[in-house]
C-alpha cells in the first residue's frame, strides 16, 4: 500500500511538472504538488476492513473468514471512487484418517452485510455439491464449514471450494471466496516393491564395488514427507559363503553392489537376498516395512584349466571304476615293453584308490577299493604315473614316466542313521511302574551337510513294555517290568528301535536296547511237587517236598514250611519237618483212608521283606501192594472228583428238577384253561344275547313235574336228598360245605338284604377256587315257602294293546317275532 502511495504521488508530481514552466522555482507549483500528495494519501488511506486471519490447524478451533465489502467510498476531495480488493484465504489443513467425531468443524464464513440483514451461506465444488459429494457441508445461517467423514490423501490430496453469501431473495451480496483444503498425509501405507522377485547376475571373481542390480519400491504416502521416504537394507543372504556379507545396497537408491571378493560359480552358483524397504526414512520403530527377494546368479568365466576328470563317485561304494587313463607306446603291442603299469604317487594317503591295467587296451582303470566318505573329503586330486613293466634299454635318454592328474568328485548320498552305542545296555530294578522314563536312545545322521530330521519308531518289543518318543527318542514304560516274564532271558530284555530320516530316498537304521533287570522279592514260593501218592499204611510214612520261587537268591531259599491251622484235622493227622534243602511231610497216625487230601502248607521265602504263600499239596492215599504201588487207581480216580465237579453236578440236577416242576405246573394250568373254555362255549350255558327256546309255557307250576324240594333252604333238607355231584352243572358250586358264604336265617330282616349281598360278593371275590371269568353265583336259596301265589293265574296285561310295536321290525331279525306277537291284529 505504501509503495502504491509513493508511486501515485510521483505520478502526480510529474504531471504538474509537465504543465508548469518553472515548477520548482514557483512557490505555487510547490504548494500544488504538496496538495496532490495529500490527496493521494487520503484516497489510499481509506483502507477496507479486514478481519481475515489465517486459520491455524484444525485442532485450534473454528476461525472466521469475512467477505470483503463491495461498497464504494467517496473522498472529501473530488468525486474519485475506488473498489476494494478481494482477500486471499490461506489454505486449511485437515489430517487424513481422522477418528474424531463427525461432523467436524473447520472454519466459519462471515460477511459484513450480515449485520443489517439475514444472509444464507453455501459452498460449491468437488466434495460439496460435486462428486464426491457429501464430504463438506456448511450451515446456511451460521456459516460453519464442516467435514462429514475421514479423508484419504492418497485418493484426493486437496479440495478447492467456493463460499457464497446470498440474501433471502437469492441475490448475491458478496463475491465468492475460494477455499483450499489440503489433506495432511499420515503414514498409512506400506512400501510396495514393483516386483516381488528381482533377478540379476554378476560374473564370478568380480571385484568389490561391482554393480549388480537395482530394486525399486514405491509408497503411496506423500514422498515429500517422512511417510513416503524409503530406505533399503539387506535382511539376509543365502548361502552365507564365503562370507555372510557378499553384497550391500544403497539405502536410498536400492542399488546392489558387491562388497567382498570370492565369488566362485563352481562353489556357489546363485545367491538369494531378502531386501527390506522401510518408510519414515528407515526408522524401525515408527516406519512400515515390506520385503522382496533378489536372486543373483553368478555367471561363469574361464578360471579353471583342463584336467583329467573322472566321473562323479557315490560315497560308500567300492570296486567302482571312475576313470580310464590312456597312454601311447610305440613299442610292439602286447609285449613287456608295451605294457604299462600305473601308480598313484599323490592325493591318496589312505589308499582308497588303485589303478590296475586293462590287459587288452593298456588303459589305466582308476578304481575305488575302499569306501569314500563325502563328509570327510568331497574331492580327490590323484597324481598317477605310468611306466613300463620293464626298464628302458641302456643308453636310451627319454622321460621314463608320464604323469597325469585325475580329479574325482564325491557325490553325497543319503546314509542311514546309526545308534551309538549299539546295543545300549541299561540296568534297572524290576517292578518299575508304567510311565517311568528309562533312558534316551538317539541316533546320529552321518549326513552332516543335509538338513534332515530323524524320527523314531518301535520295531520289536516282545512284551509290549516300552514306548519311544518319535522326535526325542525318550523311552518310557507302558507296563510293569517283570524279570520273571517269559520274554526275559538270563535277566535280560531286548527291544529294537528304528531311526528313519526324511532324505530322498529315506534311509533308516536300527538300534537294540538291552535292559538288565535286577531281581526284587515279588514272587511268593509254592510247594513242589504239587501232587504225590501215599499208601494207606505208609512204610516209611514220610513225603519229601520242597518249594519253588520265581525270584533269585537271596529272595528265594532257604524256605520255611508250616502246616496251616485250618482245617483242624491237618495238624491232627500230619506233621512237617524242615531238613537241609527240603521238608518232610509225615503222618501222625498209622492209618489213613483211601482218597485225595488237600494239605495246606504255609511257605515263607528268605527275602529282605519275606513273602509267604499258602500252597496246597495234593496227596492221593491208596491201597498198595507188596511193592508199595497203588492197586486201586480207578477207585482213586472215581473218588477224586473235585469240589467244583460235585457242585456242577448238583446244580445240573436242581435245574432239571425245576424244569420238570415248571412243566407240570404249565400242564395243569393248560387243563384248567381248557375246562374254562368249555364252560364258556357250552351252548346250553351261553349267556350271550341269544334267544333260546326252553319249552312251552304250560298250565302253570302245578302242571310241571318238578322236585320243588330243591328250592327249599339247604338246612331243611336231609343229606340223602342232596343232589349228587354228577347231576350238577360243571360251574355250579357244591351245596355242602359252604363255610365261606354267610347263611341266611329263615326269616331275614328286610334291611339286612344289602349287607348280605355285599358280604356274599366280597366272599366270592376273595374265593381262590372261583373261576377267573364272569359267571353266575349262587348267594342263597329261596327258603321253605313263599307267600306269593302262582304267577300262572295272572293274565298278561292288556294295557299296552293300543301301543304300536311295528318299530321292532327295524331292530333286526331277532325282534321280528316280538313284533309279530305284539303288533298283530285281534285275530
Amino acid at each position: 500500500i505504501w509503495v502504491f502511495r509513493v508511486w501515485l504521488a510521483g505520478t502526480i508530481l510529474l504531471c504538474f511538472k509537465s504543465h508548469s514552466l518553472q515548477p520548482w522555482e514557483d512557490g505555487t507549483s510547490i504548494l500544488k504538488a504538496v496538495l496532490c500528495v495529500c490527496v493521494c494519501m487520503l484516497l489510499s488511506g481509506h483502507e477496507r476492513r479486514s478481519d481475515i486471519q489465517s486459520p491455524p490447524a484444525l485442532s485450534q478451533g473454528l476461525q472466521e473468514i469475512w467477505f470483503p465489502s463491495r461498497q464504494t467510498d467517496s473522498s472529501s476531495i473530488g468525486q474519485l471512487k475506488r473498489m476494494k480488493r478481494d482477500w486471499v484465504i490461506p489454505p486449511i489443513n485437515v489430517p487424513e484418517n481422522s477418528r474424531g467425531e463427525f461432523p467436524q468443524d473447520l472454519v466459519r464464513i462471515r460477511s459484513d452485510n450480515d449485520k443489517n440483514r439475514s444472509l444464507r451461506y453455501s459452498v460449491t465444488g468437488p466434495g460439496a455439491d460435486q462428486p464426491p459429494t457429501g464430504i463438506f457441508i456448511i450451515h446456511p445461517i451460521s456459516g460453519e464449514l464442516s467435514v462429514m467423514k475421514p479423508l484419504d490423501r492418497e485418493h484426493i490430496s486437496n479440495f478447492h471450494l467456493r463460499a457464497h453469501a446470498v440474501d433471502l431473495n437469492g441475490n448475491q451480496v458478496e463475491s465468492p471466496i475460494d477455499i483450499v483444503i489440503n489433506v495432511i498425509d499420515m503414514n498409512d501405507n506400506r512400501p510396495e516393491f514393483i516386483h516381488q522377485i528381482w533377478n540379476g547376475s554378476v560374473p564370478e571373481g568380480s571385484k568389490p564395488g561391482t554393480f549388480v542390480m537395482t530394486v525399486t519400491s514405491v509408497d503411496k504416502d506423500d514422498p515429500k514427507t517422512a511417510n513416503g521416504m524409503l530406505r533399503y537394507k539387506i535382511g539376509s543372504q543365502n548361502p552365507e559363503s564365503p562370507t555372510s556379507n557378499m553384497f550391500t545396497i544403497n539405502n536410498k537408491t536400492g542399488d546392489i553392489i558387491t562388497v567382498a571378493a570370492g565369488l566362485d560359480r563352481e562353489k556357489v552358483p546363485q545367491y538369494t537376498l531378502i531386501i527390506q524397504a522401510t518408510d519414515m526414512e528407515g526408522n524401525p520403530m515408527y516406519g512400515l516395512s515390506n520385503t522382496a527377494t533378489a536372486v543373483i546368479r553368478v555367471t561363469d568365466i574361464n578360471d579353471n584349466p583342463p584336467e583329467f576328470t573322472a566321473e562323479m563317485v557315490p560315497e560308500n561304494r567300492v570296486n567302482v571304476i571312475v576313470a580310464n587313463l590312456t597312454v601311447t607306446d610305440k613299442d610292439q603291442p602286447n609285449t613287456l615293453a608295451w605294457k604299462a603299469v600305473y601308480k598313484i604317487t599323490g592325493g591318496d594317503p589312505t589308499g582308497r584308490f588303485s589303478v590296475p591295467t586293462d590287459p587288452t587296451t593298456n588303459e589305466g582303470l582308476v578304481t575305488v577299493v575302499k569306501p569314500i566318505d563325502y563328509e570327510i573329503s568331497r574331492t580327490y586330486m590323484l597324481t598317477v604315473v605310468a611306466v613300463n613293466e620293464v626298464s628302458l634299454a641302456r643308453g636310451i635318454y627319454s622321460p621314463r614316466q608320464s604323469t597325469a592328474t585325475v580329479s574325482i568328485r564325491v557325490i553325497d548320498v543319503n546314509e542311514s542313521p546309526y545308534f551309538d552305542p549299539n546295543p545300549k545296555l541299561i540296568k534297572l530294578d524290576e517292578g518299575m511302574l508304567a510311565e517311568s522314563t528309562l533312558t534316551t536312545f538317539t541316533a546320529q545322521d552321518p549326513d552332516r551337510f543335509m538338513q534332515q530330521s530323524i524320527r523314531y519308531t518301535r520295531l520289536s518289543d516282545p512284551a509290549n513294555w516300552l514306548r519311544i518318543d518319535a522326535n526325542t527318542g525318550r523311552i518310557t514304560t507302558i507296563a510293569v517290568l517283570d524279570r520273571e516274564s517269559p520274554y526275559v532271558k538270563d535277566n535280560m530284555y531286548s527291544a529294537t528301535f528304528l531311526a528313519s530320516d526324511n532324505g530322498v530316498p529315506p534311509a533308516s537304521g536300527t538300534g537294540t536296547l538291552q535292559i538288565s533287570l535286577l531281581d526284587i522279592n515279588d514272587n511268593a514260593p509254592h510247594v513242589y511237587p504239587q501232587e504225590t501218592e501215599m499208601c494207606k499204611k505208609p512204610e516209611p510214612n514220610g513225603i519229601n517236598i520242597t518249594a519253588l520261587d520265581g525270584d533269585l537268591n537271596p529272595n528265594a531259599g532257604p524256605f520255611a514250611f508250616e502246616l496251616a491251622n485250618r482245617p483242624s484235622d491237618v495238624r491232627r493227622n500230619w506233621t512237617i519237618t524242615r531238613l537241609s534243602d527240603y521238608a518232610q511231610l509225615s503222618l501222625k497216625i498209622g492209618f489213613l483212608e483211601s482218597g485225595i487230601y488237600e494239605i495246606p502248607i504255609i511257605i515263607t521265602d528268605s527275602g529282605n521283606l519275606p513273602m509267604s504263600n499258602t500252597s496246597y499239596l495234593r496227596v492221593k492215599v491208596c491201597q498198595c501192594d507188596h511193592n508199595g504201588d497203588c492197586t486201586d487207581q480207578q477207585h482213586i480216580i472215581a473218588a477224586g472228583l473235585g469240589t467244583g465237579a460235585i457242585i456242577a453236578i448238583l446244580l445240573c440236577i436242581i435245574i432239571l428238577l425245576i424244569l420238570v416242576l415248571l412243566f407240570v405246573v404249565w400242564m395243569k394250568r393248560r387243563d384248567k384253561e381248557r375246562q374254562a373254555k368249555q364252560l364258556l362255549i357250552d351252548p346250553e350255558d351261553d349267556v350271550r344275547d341269544n334267544i333260546l327256546k326252553y319249552d312251552e309255557e304250560g298250565g302253570g307250576e302245578e302242571d310241571q313235574d318238578y322236585d320243588l324240594s330243591q328250592l327249599q333252604q339247604p338246612d331243611t333238607i336231609e343229606p340223602d336228598t342232596i343232589k349228587p355231584v354228577g347231576i350238577r352243572r360243571m360251574d355250579e358250586r357244591p351245596l355242602h360245605p359252604e363255610p365261606q358264604y354267610p347263611i341266611r336265617s329263615a326269616a331275614p330282616h328286610p334291611g339286612d338284604i344289602g349287607d348280605f349281598i355285599n358280604e356274599g360278593l366280597k366272599a366270592a371275590d376273595n374265593d381262590p377256587t372261583a373261576p377267573p371269568y364272569d359267571s353266575l353265583l349262587v348267594f342263597d336259596y329261596e327258603g321253605s315257602g313263599s307267600t306269593a301265589g302262582s304267577l300262572s293265574s295272572l293274565n298278561s296285561s292288556s294295557s299296552g294293546g293300543d301301543q304300536d310295536y311295528d318299530y321292532l321290525n327295524d331292530w333286526g331279525p331277532r325282534f321280528r317275532k316280538l313284533a309279530d306277537m305284539y303288533g298283530g291284529s285281534d285275530d
